[in-house]
């Protein structure tokens, strides 16, 4: 692991756990992309990379050499308006109105550890032996731009992450109309694109296609991550599957509207660039001032989808997540919000918990609906003081009163939002996103209050604190219900307009900084109609997100599974709610309910006083069961073993770092008729040993056992059921 620069062959190897990221000077001025992928030694990598001449539409840097022209050189971060036609990783326009850039090499410098990236999230070490570093200076002198494009190669993953910095050092404006924060050329095209789209209540299914001449674009342009696409995508070779062949992952550590492109030229080379959305952005750079762009995080692989996908879990469970929760099991909760919706009261809400108590559970959660005069969604957002008409007593009582019961205690908060009606509103009409002279459009009855401004940030800051501090509260889950519309704020000037949903990001994380830093004790759950904002961003701050407001069992398959292409099983918040589902009004067993959700962090959405006598017996069994397998569920590797994508059944499996434990879910969402007999391949076990198998749930339990690699190669036996929606989970254990 480390980074290498030879100065003789102007060549820079970034050496990962088992992956080589290359890049070589040309001319000593011009930053190219050699290679990212499997593994080399680096002896010989000056004469890697060549180039040649295509013709005179490709114009030439150089009338002395017509071989090297921009337009077909595979660049690092290249630029807009010199000889390069194809999609830019930046772009500027100077106070004459020209647009035309050209970065040259200046230095480098190669370092320990990893540096921080000032007011966004990224990627950490906690020892600066994990990771080596690299800035490398690239400026353009006759328009007094800089950029600093930073490297990170980590000791123990095959990851690099990439951010950009861009200082004008010159004398006059610069207006920054695209800032990404990053490029790369690879030298081949024959791939496949894998990403994760949906909407709400169906977030991040997969999808994979061919990349052809032209670009491939996934974005977003609503003001955050999104329900519709995910700030992730991956480049497949074609023979690429789960476990086998090379897949190039990109991540993004940002939580606003971004861009990611694979453009493919005419010459077969692939142009990937990542980073904000450069539509409705601009940024005004005066004399000795700064930018700085999100990090991506890239990914190598060459085990197929699932080793990309256990490489990002690890990473971000241990190096992006933070906080007292990042290495603690998290609590067994019962959420209120489809057991009550706005109408509950104190009482009501103490009964959850006692009925809460008696079946195992840890925490109870009170959803919307506490402040105000909030006795639906058409009122009261910013006013976060308690509505005594609930909760006559305060907050402080009903804590006490469900830790009376020995549950903790958690809130509802959506402190980014603020409804028309309320005093907030009317107090400071300016105080959300608008445009003078435009409606303010609505949705779910509220605006968008503008974290662009520092007053708005402090009331947020000051009102949040006081709640926290009030009572027990142990546990926020921070809602974000609507996108942005009408971008626009009122303490910007005109010519800085453009960077108002940026600034409004910015905001953000200073206020989710402030508020979790000062209550270290809190587990924070990030969530926006469920997955609308579920990104490495917010990771940052909460080290889990609630997955989706669709709770019904089959839909969650399909957005688990697609969750897990990214993000570690820890950030998923899963819960069992009633049936008839609330949102596709399907039934389902209480037994695959159960199994679902306790494929991440594991809870309930219902009324659990309406439960039967036999119901309550089933949850006091999956709540003590969830208790013993939950470290191995929360921190240990998964692998995914059958699509819901692509039949009619689904599994997985969780497997412990010392193999000598194991989890198999395995799903049946149709019967079939007189179907084949069917066999599960496993992952991950030690081959050269012997497991004990038995189904987790059985009371009088049935022990086989296996060898791992005939569970491995041969598979297991799956059950022949009749009916839908049958599950089971297989617990193994390695023989001593």
């Amino acid at each position: 692991m480390g980074i290498v620069f030879d100065a003789a062959s102007q060549t820079f190897h970034l050496q990962g756990k088992s992956s080589s990221y290359i890049m070589q000077l040309m001319k000593s001025k011009y930053l190219a992309h050699v290679h990212w992928g499997r593994g080399v030694r680096g002896s010989h990598l000056g004469g890697l990379l060549a180039i040649r001449r295509r013709c005179s539409f490709s114009p030439s840097t150089d009338p002395n050499d017509l071989t090297l022209s921009l337009d077909t050189l595979p660049q690092e971060f290249p630029a807009y308006g010199g000889s390069d036609f194809r999609v830019p990783a930046y772009q500027v326009q100077l106070d004459d109105g020209t647009t035309v850039s050209e970065l040259l090499y200046e230095s480098h410098r190669i370092y320990a550890g990893k540096p921080q990236l000032e007011g966004l999230p990224a990627t950490y070490v906690e020892d600066e032996r994990e990771a080596e570093s690299m800035d490398i200076t690239l400026i353009d002198q006759a328009i007094g731009l800089k950029v600093i494009l930073t490297y990170t190669v980590f000791r123990d993953f095959d990851a690099i992450t990439r951010s950009v910095r861009f200082v004008n050092v010159g004398s006059r404006p610069i207006k920054l109309l695209r800032a990404l924060s990053f490029g790369m050329d690879l030298s081949h095209c024959d791939l496949d694109m894998l990403h994760l789209s949906g909407t709400w209540a169906r977030e991040r299914h997969i999808e994979r296609r061919p990349i052809v001449t032209g670009g491939s674009v996934i974005e977003s342009r609503r003001g955050s991550s999104s329900h519709s696409l995910n700030p992730f995508m991956a480049l497949l070779s074609k023979q690429a599957d789960e476990d086998h062949g090379d897949v190039y992952g990109f991540s993004l550590v940002y939580s606003g509207s971004f861009v990611a492109q694979a453009e493919v030229d005419p010459y077969g080379t692939t142009r990937v660039v990542m980073g904000i959305n450069s539509f409705d952005f601009a940024w005004l750079l005066e004399a000795e001032q700064a930018f700085q762009t999100p990090e991506a995080v890239l990914v190598y692989s060459a085990e197929g989808i699932g080793g990309m996908s256990r490489t990002y879990h690890k990473l971000y469970r241990t190096r992006l997540c933070r906080g007292e929760f990042r290495d603690r099991h998290r609590p067994i909760l019962i959420n209120n919000w489809e057991a009550t919706y706005f109408n509950f009261h104190a009482a009501k809400i103490e009964e959850l918990a006692k009925v809460g108590k008696e079946l195992g559970l840890e925490l109870l959660v009170l959803d919307d609906g506490w402040f105000g005069q909030r006795d639906n969604d058409k009122s009261s957002l910013g006013d976060w003081f308690v509505d005594h008409n609930k909760l006559p007593e305060g907050l402080t009582d009903l804590a006490n009163r469900v830790n009376g019961q020995d549950l903790a205690f958690g809130l509802w908060f959506e402190p980014e939002m603020v409804s028309p009606d309320s005093d907030l509103y009317r107090a400071h009409p300016d105080w959300c996103l608008h445009v003078p002279g435009r409606r303010r459009t609505e949705a779910r009855q509220q605006l968008v209050l503008d974290y662009s401004r520092q007053d708005v940030r402090d009331y947020i800051v000051t009102v949040m604190t006081d709640i926290l501090a009030s009572s027990r509260i142990t546990y926020v889950k921070w809602d974000m219900n609507r996108n942005m519309t009408e971008i626009g704020s009122a303490q910007l000037p005109p010519e800085r307009q453009r960077e108002t949903a940026h600034r409004y990001m910015l905001g953000l994380y200073e206020v989710m900084e402030r508020v979790t830093s000062a209550f270290p004790n809190v587990l924070f759950e990030s969530c926006s109609g469920g997955g609308g904002r579920f990104d490495p961003g917010m990771l940052y701050y909460m080290p889990q997100t609630w997955t989706s407001d669709n709770t019904d069992a089959v839909e969650r398959l399909k957005i688990q599974y697609g969750t897990s292409i990214v993000y570690p099983i820890s950030t998923m918040g899963a819960h069992v709610s009633a049936v008839p589902n609330h949102q596709v009004h399907r039934t389902t067993p209480l037994d695959i309910r159960g199994h679902v959700a306790m494929s991440g962090n594991f809870g309930y959405e219902l009324d659990l006083t309406t439960l039967t006598e036999a119901e309550k017996e089933a949850v006091k069994r999956q709540v003590a069961l969830y208790k013993e397998l939950r470290p191995l569920i929360q921190f240990g590797e998964f692998y995914r073993l059958s699509s819901p994508f692509q039949g009619v059944d689904a599994a997985w499996m969780f497997v412990s770092e010392d193999r000598k434990e194991a989890l198999v879910a395995y799903f049946q969402v149709l019967s079939e008729p007189n179907a084949p007999l069917k066999k599960l391949r496993l992952k991950g076990l030690e081959a050269g040993s012997n497991y004990q198998l038995f189904d987790a749930d059985a009371v009088d339990e049935t022990v086989e056992c296996f060898g791992g690699d005939e569970l491995m190669h041969i598979g297991l036996n799956l059950p022949i059921w009749k009916g839908d929606f049958r599950s089971r989970l297989y617990r193994l254990k390695m023989e001593e």
